[in-house]
């Protein structure tokens, strides 16, 4: 749980400070170049930084379309996360651009397979690494992926994401990180 703790501030300033990260982790300040960009892929981007002497390497899309009833939203993305320094591989994570319902989850939908993650704040993540690597492999093989949310004011809301390019991404970070697959 920790690991995935620690991603929940870099994922939530990304696209906020044009991709410039400043981590907190566990209270203490961790150390982070800022991400360089590996490639694009159709609609993913792939990114890879140093924290601490250790590579991080991470795909990321923004919706294709995000529907609610809301004013105002902030930033909306799905991140997927390579850690090996720390053995945490696959790790996925969506911001959603407001504060999730406490205690609610969010539903993803990829094909005729659903997910259930838990919410923290603006994040929504897999409990355990078997899930994760579950939804990672529907991400890879699937066209589009649904994810549905209530925010804290109980606004509901559902966001389309195109799937074309997970699998080059994915293959991307896996060779920035030195992932063997």
């Amino acid at each position: 749980m920790i690991l995935r703790s620690k991603l929940l501030p870099l994922a939530s300033v990304l696209p906020a400070f044009c991709l410039a990260v400043a981590t907190l982790a566990c209270g203490t300040v961790a150390h982070a170049a800022e991400p360089q960009l590996i490639g694009s892929f159709n609609d993913w981007n792939a990114f890879s930084y140093d924290e601490n002497g250790q590579k991080v390497c991470y795909m990321s899309s923004r919706p294709k379309k995000d529907e609610g009833n809301y004013k105002q939203r902030g930033d909306i993305y799905v991140l997927i996360t390579h850690r090996p320094a720390e053995k945490s591989l696959d790790v996925v994570s969506v911001t959603t651009g407001y504060t999730y319902k406490e205690k609610s989850e969010a539903q993803v939908s990829v094909g005729n397979q659903n997910f259930k993650l838990f919410t923290d704040g603006d994040t929504a993540w897999a409990r355990d690494e078997k899930t994760d690597k579950s939804l990672v492999e529907a991400i890879r093989g699937g066209s589009a992926m649904v994810i549905k949310g209530t925010s804290n004011r109980g606004t509901a809301t559902t966001d389309t994401y195109s799937l074309s390019g997970t699998s080059a991404a994915y293959e991307a970070i896996n060779k920035a990180c030195n992932v063997k697959r």
